[in-house]
Protein backbone atom coordinates (compact mmCIF):
# COMPACT_ATOMS: atom_id res chain seq x y z
CA UNK A 1 0.00 0.00 0.00
CA UNK A 2 1.47 3.58 -1.16
CA UNK A 3 1.75 5.98 2.05
CA UNK A 4 1.94 9.68 1.81
CA UNK A 5 5.28 11.54 2.03
CA UNK A 6 5.26 14.08 4.61
CA UNK A 7 5.63 17.48 3.57
CA UNK A 8 8.65 19.22 5.51
CA UNK A 9 7.76 22.81 4.89
CA UNK A 10 4.03 24.66 5.02
CA UNK A 11 2.43 25.52 1.61
CA UNK A 12 1.55 29.18 2.77
CA UNK A 13 3.67 31.58 4.83
CA UNK A 14 3.46 35.02 6.35
CA UNK A 15 5.41 37.52 4.41
CA UNK A 16 5.88 39.99 7.60
CA UNK A 17 6.76 37.36 10.25
CA UNK A 18 7.67 34.09 8.68
CA UNK A 19 4.41 32.11 10.17
CA UNK A 20 3.41 29.46 8.30
CA UNK A 21 0.41 27.66 7.50
CA UNK A 22 -1.16 24.20 5.78
CA UNK A 23 -4.02 26.15 4.22
CA UNK A 24 -4.37 29.91 3.16
CA UNK A 25 -6.14 32.04 6.05
CA UNK A 26 -6.85 35.90 5.32
CA UNK A 27 -5.55 37.02 8.06
CA UNK A 28 -1.45 35.90 10.17
CA UNK A 29 -2.14 33.62 13.11
CA UNK A 30 1.08 35.43 14.59
CA UNK A 31 1.21 38.81 14.02
CA UNK A 32 -2.34 39.32 13.56
CA UNK A 33 -1.40 41.81 9.76
CA UNK A 34 -4.54 40.94 7.23
CA UNK A 35 -3.13 39.73 3.44
CA UNK A 36 0.30 38.58 4.21
CA UNK A 37 -0.06 35.42 3.71
CA UNK A 38 0.69 34.17 0.61
CA UNK A 39 1.90 30.63 -1.06
CA UNK A 40 5.44 29.50 0.20
CA UNK A 41 7.89 28.18 -2.96
CA UNK A 42 8.61 24.49 -3.00
CA UNK A 43 11.99 23.44 -1.78
CA UNK A 44 14.47 22.55 -4.58
CA UNK A 45 17.10 21.32 -2.26
CA UNK A 46 19.29 23.83 -3.88
CA UNK A 47 21.18 26.14 -1.63
CA UNK A 48 21.31 29.60 -2.93
CA UNK A 49 24.53 31.83 -1.59
CA UNK A 50 25.62 35.30 -2.28
CA UNK A 51 29.23 36.36 -4.13
CA UNK A 52 30.50 39.16 -1.30
CA UNK A 53 31.35 42.55 -3.30
CA UNK A 54 34.64 44.28 -2.24
CA UNK A 55 32.98 47.85 -0.74
CA UNK A 56 34.80 50.60 -2.56
CA UNK A 57 37.24 53.12 -0.41
CA UNK A 58 34.46 55.47 -0.36
CA UNK A 59 32.33 53.49 1.53
CA UNK A 60 34.50 51.23 3.45
CA UNK A 61 34.35 50.48 7.35
CA UNK A 62 36.06 53.30 9.28
CA UNK A 63 36.32 53.48 13.06
CA UNK A 64 33.53 55.42 14.54
CA UNK A 65 36.05 57.89 15.60
CA UNK A 66 37.13 59.01 12.35
CA UNK A 67 33.61 59.37 11.01
CA UNK A 68 33.14 63.43 10.08
CA UNK A 69 29.85 64.42 11.29
CA UNK A 70 27.65 67.58 10.05
CA UNK A 71 23.96 68.92 11.25
CA UNK A 72 21.67 68.76 9.08
CA UNK A 73 20.34 72.11 8.00
CA UNK A 74 16.73 71.95 9.01
CA UNK A 75 13.64 73.98 7.51
CA UNK A 76 10.87 75.43 9.37
CA UNK A 77 7.32 73.80 8.15
CA UNK A 78 5.85 77.63 9.13
CA UNK A 79 4.06 75.76 11.82
CA UNK A 80 5.46 76.21 15.46
CA UNK A 81 3.79 73.23 16.66
CA UNK A 82 4.42 70.85 13.97
CA UNK A 83 8.25 71.85 14.23
CA UNK A 84 8.53 71.44 17.83
CA UNK A 85 6.50 67.75 17.39
CA UNK A 86 9.65 66.85 14.67
CA UNK A 87 11.88 67.96 16.99
CA UNK A 88 12.72 71.44 15.28
CA UNK A 89 11.56 71.69 11.86
CA UNK A 90 11.73 69.09 8.41
CA UNK A 91 15.03 67.33 8.03
CA UNK A 92 16.77 67.28 4.16
CA UNK A 93 15.69 63.76 3.03
CA UNK A 94 13.86 62.82 6.05
CA UNK A 95 10.67 60.68 5.20
CA UNK A 96 7.42 61.03 7.48
CA UNK A 97 4.79 59.35 8.07
CA UNK A 98 1.46 61.24 9.36
CA UNK A 99 -2.07 59.10 10.42
CA UNK A 100 -5.12 59.27 12.28
CA UNK A 101 -8.85 59.12 12.23
CA UNK A 102 -10.60 60.07 9.08
CA UNK A 103 -11.95 63.74 9.61
CA UNK A 104 -9.77 64.69 12.11
CA UNK A 105 -7.93 66.93 9.97
CA UNK A 106 -5.20 65.50 8.60
CA UNK A 107 -5.34 67.32 5.36
CA UNK A 108 -6.38 70.16 6.32
CA UNK A 109 -3.32 70.37 8.24
CA UNK A 110 -0.92 68.94 5.57
CA UNK A 111 -2.37 72.12 3.28
CA UNK A 112 -1.51 74.63 6.16
CA UNK A 113 2.25 72.91 5.66
CA UNK A 114 2.42 72.91 2.62
CA UNK A 115 1.15 76.63 2.18
CA UNK A 116 3.44 78.18 5.26
CA UNK A 117 6.39 76.61 2.87
CA UNK A 118 5.59 77.84 0.15
CA UNK A 119 5.06 81.63 1.74
CA UNK A 120 8.80 81.40 2.59
CA UNK A 121 9.89 80.47 -1.27
CA UNK A 122 10.23 76.86 -0.86
CA UNK A 123 8.63 74.77 -3.65
CA UNK A 124 5.95 72.30 -2.44
CA UNK A 125 4.36 69.48 -4.14
CA UNK A 126 1.11 68.13 -2.42
CA UNK A 127 -0.49 64.56 -4.36
CA UNK A 128 -3.63 64.11 -3.72
CA UNK A 129 -4.77 60.53 -4.81
CA UNK A 130 -7.89 60.77 -2.42
CA UNK A 131 -9.41 63.98 -3.80
CA UNK A 132 -9.20 65.80 -6.74
CA UNK A 133 -7.99 69.06 -7.39
CA UNK A 134 -10.91 71.06 -6.67
CA UNK A 135 -11.35 69.94 -3.94
CA UNK A 136 -7.89 70.85 -2.49
CA UNK A 137 -8.56 74.07 -4.26
CA UNK A 138 -11.76 74.48 -1.93
CA UNK A 139 -10.07 73.67 0.82
CA UNK A 140 -7.10 75.87 0.13
CA UNK A 141 -9.47 78.85 -0.48
CA UNK A 142 -11.29 78.49 2.47
CA UNK A 143 -7.96 78.24 4.91
CA UNK A 144 -6.26 80.76 2.56
CA UNK A 145 -3.47 78.56 1.66
CA UNK A 146 -3.45 79.46 -1.99
CA UNK A 147 0.44 80.64 -3.47
CA UNK A 148 1.55 79.97 -6.91
CA UNK A 149 4.93 77.63 -5.21
CA UNK A 150 2.45 75.08 -4.03
CA UNK A 151 1.63 72.58 -7.00
CA UNK A 152 -1.34 70.02 -6.95
CA UNK A 153 -1.08 66.44 -8.58
CA UNK A 154 -4.25 64.12 -8.21
CA UNK A 155 -2.37 61.12 -8.82
CA UNK A 156 -2.82 57.14 -7.69
CA UNK A 157 0.08 56.10 -10.03
CA UNK A 158 3.45 55.92 -8.43
CA UNK A 159 4.99 56.09 -11.71
CA UNK A 160 3.19 59.07 -12.89
CA UNK A 161 4.04 60.60 -9.00
CA UNK A 162 7.66 60.33 -10.01
CA UNK A 163 7.74 61.78 -13.13
CA UNK A 164 5.62 64.77 -11.68
CA UNK A 165 8.63 64.98 -8.80
CA UNK A 166 11.28 65.22 -11.85
CA UNK A 167 8.79 67.58 -14.01
CA UNK A 168 8.27 70.17 -10.53
CA UNK A 169 11.50 69.60 -8.47
CA UNK A 170 10.00 70.60 -5.25
CA UNK A 171 11.54 70.96 -1.89
CA UNK A 172 8.94 69.13 0.02
CA UNK A 173 6.49 66.45 -0.97
CA UNK A 174 3.78 65.10 0.26
CA UNK A 175 1.21 62.19 -0.65
CA UNK A 176 -1.98 61.59 0.77
CA UNK A 177 -2.25 58.76 1.27
CA UNK A 178 -0.36 55.90 0.48
CA UNK A 179 -3.02 53.25 0.82
CA UNK A 180 -4.16 55.19 -2.27
CA UNK A 181 -1.28 54.81 -4.17
CA UNK A 182 -0.16 51.51 -6.51
CA UNK A 183 2.45 50.67 -8.60
CA UNK A 184 2.91 48.11 -11.40
CA UNK A 185 6.09 46.78 -10.20
CA UNK A 186 3.51 45.21 -7.46
CA UNK A 187 0.70 42.84 -7.62
CA UNK A 188 -2.41 43.66 -5.95
CA UNK A 189 -4.80 46.49 -5.32
CA UNK A 190 -3.79 50.21 -3.85
CA UNK A 191 -3.88 49.37 -0.05
CA UNK A 192 -2.62 45.82 -0.22
CA UNK A 193 0.55 45.36 2.32
CA UNK A 194 2.36 44.42 -0.81
CA UNK A 195 1.29 47.44 -2.69
CA UNK A 196 1.76 49.67 0.64
CA UNK A 197 5.31 48.53 0.97
CA UNK A 198 6.44 49.03 -2.54
CA UNK A 199 5.06 52.50 -2.67
CA UNK A 200 6.60 53.44 0.76
CA UNK A 201 10.08 51.78 -0.05
CA UNK A 202 9.94 53.64 -3.47
CA UNK A 203 9.11 57.35 -1.98
CA UNK A 204 11.55 57.48 0.72
CA UNK A 205 14.24 55.82 -1.59
CA UNK A 206 13.88 59.48 -3.61
CA UNK A 207 14.03 61.49 -0.33
CA UNK A 208 17.18 60.07 0.30
CA UNK A 209 18.45 60.34 -3.06
CA UNK A 210 17.35 63.67 -3.80
CA UNK A 211 17.86 64.86 0.11
CA UNK A 212 14.04 65.64 -0.37
CA UNK A 213 11.61 65.67 2.61
CA UNK A 214 8.87 63.88 1.92
CA UNK A 215 5.55 63.91 4.37
CA UNK A 216 3.42 60.50 3.44
CA UNK A 217 -0.41 60.26 5.17
CA UNK A 218 -1.40 56.96 6.37
CA UNK A 219 -4.65 55.47 7.23
CA UNK A 220 -5.61 53.58 10.64
CA UNK A 221 -7.37 50.81 11.44
CA UNK A 222 -10.72 50.51 13.82
CA UNK A 223 -8.32 49.96 17.18
CA UNK A 224 -6.48 53.39 15.93
CA UNK A 225 -2.59 51.42 14.82
CA UNK A 226 -1.28 52.52 11.76
CA UNK A 227 -2.96 50.63 8.68
CA UNK A 228 -0.62 48.21 6.43
CA UNK A 229 2.54 45.93 7.00
CA UNK A 230 4.93 47.17 10.38
CA UNK A 231 8.07 47.19 8.15
CA UNK A 232 6.41 50.98 6.94
CA UNK A 233 6.62 52.30 10.42
CA UNK A 234 10.20 50.74 10.17
CA UNK A 235 11.18 52.14 6.81
CA UNK A 236 10.36 55.97 7.59
CA UNK A 237 12.11 58.31 9.84
CA UNK A 238 8.92 60.16 11.91
CA UNK A 239 5.98 58.65 12.68
CA UNK A 240 3.52 61.17 13.81
CA UNK A 241 0.20 60.46 15.14
CA UNK A 242 -2.69 63.42 14.88
CA UNK A 243 -5.83 62.70 17.32
CA UNK A 244 -9.04 64.75 18.42
CA UNK A 245 -12.28 64.37 19.99
CA UNK A 246 -14.64 64.96 16.85
CA UNK A 247 -16.78 66.78 19.70
CA UNK A 248 -14.17 69.31 20.26
CA UNK A 249 -12.02 71.59 18.42
CA UNK A 250 -8.43 70.68 20.01
CA UNK A 251 -6.35 68.38 18.20
CA UNK A 252 -3.43 66.93 19.45
CA UNK A 253 -0.09 65.68 17.05
CA UNK A 254 1.90 63.07 18.95
CA UNK A 255 5.72 61.49 17.59
CA UNK A 256 5.24 57.85 17.96
CA UNK A 257 9.09 57.68 16.49
CA UNK A 258 11.72 60.10 15.82
CA UNK A 259 15.16 59.57 14.52
CA UNK A 260 15.72 63.03 15.17
CA UNK A 261 14.61 64.36 17.89
CA UNK A 262 12.49 63.29 21.32
CA UNK A 263 9.16 61.48 20.99
CA UNK A 264 7.69 63.12 24.33
CA UNK A 265 6.63 66.27 21.99
CA UNK A 266 2.94 67.21 21.54
CA UNK A 267 2.03 69.79 19.42
CA UNK A 268 -1.45 71.16 19.89
CA UNK A 269 -3.96 72.84 17.49
CA UNK A 270 -7.64 74.46 17.41
CA UNK A 271 -9.40 73.10 14.34
CA UNK A 272 -11.84 76.19 12.97
CA UNK A 273 -14.11 76.77 10.14
CA UNK A 274 -10.97 78.95 8.46
CA UNK A 275 -8.92 75.90 8.89
CA UNK A 276 -6.08 74.75 11.80
CA UNK A 277 -4.14 76.95 13.85
CA UNK A 278 -1.67 76.86 16.19
CA UNK A 279 -2.68 76.89 20.47
CA UNK A 280 1.09 77.92 21.67
CA UNK A 281 0.24 78.06 25.13
CA UNK A 282 -3.43 75.79 25.82
CA UNK A 283 -3.12 76.03 29.71
CA UNK A 284 -6.25 77.90 30.08
CA UNK A 285 -8.42 75.37 27.59
CA UNK A 286 -9.19 73.33 30.48
CA UNK A 287 -9.71 75.44 33.40
CA UNK A 288 -13.08 76.82 34.08
CA UNK A 289 -14.03 80.23 34.79
CA UNK A 290 -11.87 80.51 37.61
CA UNK A 291 -15.15 80.63 40.28
CA UNK A 292 -15.06 78.56 43.56
CA UNK A 293 -17.78 75.66 42.99
CA UNK A 294 -18.29 72.96 45.15
CA UNK A 295 -16.84 69.86 43.31
CA UNK A 296 -13.67 71.05 41.57
CA UNK A 297 -10.23 70.72 41.58
CA UNK A 298 -7.12 71.60 39.28
CA UNK A 299 -4.30 68.83 38.76
CA UNK A 300 -1.47 69.61 36.29
CA UNK A 301 -1.76 66.80 33.70
CA UNK A 302 1.55 66.23 31.54
CA UNK A 303 1.48 65.74 27.32
CA UNK A 304 4.29 65.34 26.51
CA UNK A 305 6.98 67.47 27.75
CA UNK A 306 4.06 69.96 28.34
CA UNK A 307 2.68 70.65 31.66
CA UNK A 308 -1.32 71.25 31.67
CA UNK A 309 -3.68 72.79 34.26
CA UNK A 310 -6.71 70.66 34.12
CA UNK A 311 -10.02 71.32 35.88
CA UNK A 312 -11.71 68.23 37.42
CA UNK A 313 -15.55 68.51 38.67
CA UNK A 314 -17.69 66.32 40.82
CA UNK A 315 -21.05 66.18 41.60
CA UNK A 316 -22.59 63.87 43.81
CA UNK A 317 -26.03 62.87 44.58
CA UNK A 318 -27.90 61.07 47.49
CA UNK A 319 -29.93 57.42 46.57
CA UNK A 320 -31.57 54.77 47.71
CA UNK A 321 -30.48 52.52 45.07
CA UNK A 322 -28.64 49.31 46.09
CA UNK A 323 -25.88 50.07 43.28
CA UNK A 324 -25.36 54.15 43.28
CA UNK A 325 -24.13 55.39 39.54
CA UNK A 326 -20.40 55.64 38.74
CA UNK A 327 -20.71 58.00 35.73
CA UNK A 328 -16.85 59.15 34.07
CA UNK A 329 -16.14 61.15 31.58
CA UNK A 330 -12.32 62.45 30.84
CA UNK A 331 -11.17 59.85 33.64
CA UNK A 332 -10.79 56.16 33.76
CA UNK A 333 -13.84 54.32 35.71
CA UNK A 334 -12.20 51.75 36.65
CA UNK A 335 -9.83 54.38 38.84
CA UNK A 336 -12.38 56.24 39.84
CA UNK A 337 -13.68 53.33 41.50
CA UNK A 338 -10.91 52.47 43.29
CA UNK A 339 -10.73 56.47 44.93
CA UNK A 340 -14.25 56.40 46.31
CA UNK A 341 -13.15 53.38 48.05
CA UNK A 342 -10.00 54.71 48.96
CA UNK A 343 -12.15 58.07 50.65
CA UNK A 344 -14.72 55.83 52.29
CA UNK A 345 -11.92 53.19 53.64
CA UNK A 346 -8.77 55.33 55.10
CA UNK A 347 -10.72 59.07 54.98
CA UNK A 348 -14.21 57.98 56.46
CA UNK A 349 -15.96 60.30 53.76
CA UNK A 350 -18.68 58.02 52.70
CA UNK A 351 -20.08 57.50 49.16
CA UNK A 352 -21.77 54.27 48.74
CA UNK A 353 -25.01 55.96 49.18
CA UNK A 354 -24.16 58.68 46.58
CA UNK A 355 -24.48 58.73 42.76
CA UNK A 356 -20.87 60.01 41.84
CA UNK A 357 -20.23 61.91 38.45
CA UNK A 358 -16.78 62.76 37.52
CA UNK A 359 -15.90 64.82 34.84
CA UNK A 360 -13.03 67.01 33.02
CA UNK A 361 -13.25 70.23 31.65
CA UNK A 362 -12.62 70.79 27.59
CA UNK A 363 -13.12 67.05 26.86
CA UNK A 364 -9.30 66.17 27.71
CA UNK A 365 -8.71 62.62 28.66
CA UNK A 366 -6.52 61.74 31.75
CA UNK A 367 -4.94 58.56 31.68
CA UNK A 368 -2.38 59.09 34.05
CA UNK A 369 -2.28 58.61 37.88
CA UNK A 370 -1.34 61.96 38.76
CA UNK A 371 -4.82 62.99 38.86
CA UNK A 372 -5.92 60.68 41.48
CA UNK A 373 -5.54 63.13 44.49
CA UNK A 374 -7.63 65.90 42.44
CA UNK A 375 -10.36 63.43 41.81
CA UNK A 376 -10.69 62.63 45.57
CA UNK A 377 -10.97 65.92 46.36
CA UNK A 378 -12.93 66.96 43.98
CA UNK A 379 -15.53 64.03 45.50
CA UNK A 380 -14.56 64.97 48.94
CA UNK A 381 -15.62 68.72 48.48
CA UNK A 382 -18.77 67.68 46.30
CA UNK A 383 -20.03 65.43 49.41
CA UNK A 384 -19.43 68.28 51.82
CA UNK A 385 -20.99 70.77 49.36
CA UNK A 386 -18.26 73.50 50.22
CA UNK A 387 -15.92 74.50 47.71
CA UNK A 388 -11.49 74.19 48.18
CA UNK A 389 -9.54 76.85 48.98
CA UNK A 390 -8.55 79.74 46.03
CA UNK A 391 -5.71 78.95 43.94
CA UNK A 392 -4.64 75.46 45.06
CA UNK A 393 -3.84 72.50 42.31
CA UNK A 394 -3.39 68.57 43.86
CA UNK A 395 -1.07 66.74 42.06
CA UNK A 396 -0.28 62.91 43.11
CA UNK A 397 -1.01 58.96 42.51
CA UNK A 398 -3.10 57.61 45.27
CA UNK A 399 -1.90 53.49 46.27
CA UNK A 400 -5.00 51.62 48.58
CA UNK A 401 -3.53 52.20 51.87
CA UNK A 402 -4.22 55.79 51.16
CA UNK A 403 -0.70 57.09 50.84
CA UNK A 404 -0.64 60.08 48.24
CA UNK A 405 2.51 58.89 46.12
CA UNK A 406 5.05 60.97 43.74
CA UNK A 407 4.41 61.38 39.71
CA UNK A 408 6.68 61.82 37.27
CA UNK A 409 8.38 65.35 36.61
CA UNK A 410 6.75 66.71 39.72
CA UNK A 411 8.98 69.88 39.69
CA UNK A 412 7.80 70.89 36.19
CA UNK A 413 4.18 70.23 37.04
CA UNK A 414 4.99 72.86 40.29
CA UNK A 415 6.08 75.27 37.87
CA UNK A 416 3.48 75.70 35.45
CA UNK A 417 1.42 75.92 38.56
CA UNK A 418 3.23 78.90 39.69
CA UNK A 419 2.98 80.35 36.72
CA UNK A 420 -0.33 80.58 36.24
CA UNK A 421 -1.02 81.74 39.87
CA UNK A 422 -1.73 78.65 41.95
CA UNK A 423 -0.15 79.32 45.60
CA UNK A 424 -0.09 75.87 46.93
CA UNK A 425 0.05 72.93 45.52
CA UNK A 426 -0.51 69.20 46.86
CA UNK A 427 1.63 66.46 46.53
CA UNK A 428 3.39 63.43 47.90
CA UNK A 429 4.46 65.58 50.89
CA UNK A 430 1.05 65.75 52.55
CA UNK A 431 1.65 62.17 52.51
CA UNK A 432 -1.79 60.47 52.72
CA UNK A 433 -5.11 61.56 51.81
CA UNK A 434 -6.12 61.92 55.30
CA UNK A 435 -3.74 64.24 56.00
CA UNK A 436 -4.19 66.22 52.83
CA UNK A 437 -7.89 67.02 53.71
CA UNK A 438 -7.12 67.86 57.09
CA UNK A 439 -4.13 70.14 55.68
CA UNK A 440 -6.87 72.13 53.62
CA UNK A 441 -8.63 74.89 56.03
CA UNK A 442 -4.84 75.73 56.67
CA UNK A 443 -4.49 76.78 53.12
CA UNK A 444 -6.77 79.48 53.04
CA UNK A 445 -7.35 82.22 55.41
CA UNK A 446 -10.81 83.37 55.24
CA UNK A 447 -11.57 86.78 54.53
CA UNK A 448 -15.17 88.70 53.90
CA UNK A 449 -17.49 86.93 51.88
CA UNK A 450 -15.53 83.58 51.63
CA UNK A 451 -17.42 80.70 51.94
CA UNK A 452 -17.18 78.62 54.95
CA UNK A 453 -13.98 76.36 55.07
CA UNK A 454 -13.96 72.94 53.66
Amino acid sequence: MATRRPTTAAPYRCTECGWTTLKWVGRCGECQQWGTVVEGAEQTGIVRTITPVAPGAARAARPITQVQTQEAARTTSGIGEFDRVLGGGLVPGAAILLSGEPGVGKSTLLTEVAAQSARVGRRVLYVSAEESLGQVRLRAERTGALHDELYLASETDLATILGHVDEVKPQLLIVDSVQTVSSSMSDGMAGHPGQVREVASTLIRVAKERDLPVIIVGHVTKDGSIAGPRILEHLVDVVCHFEGDRQTSLRFVRALKNRFGATDEVGCFDMTGAGITEVSDPSALFLGHGSREAGTCVTVALEGRRALPVEVQALTMKTGAPNPRRIVSGVDGARVAMILAVLEKKAGITVSDQDVYVSTVGGVRLTEPAADLAIALAVASAVSDRALPAKVAAIGELSLAGEIRAVTQTDQRRSEAARLGYRTVLDARCRTLRDALRDLPRLHRPGPGDEPEF
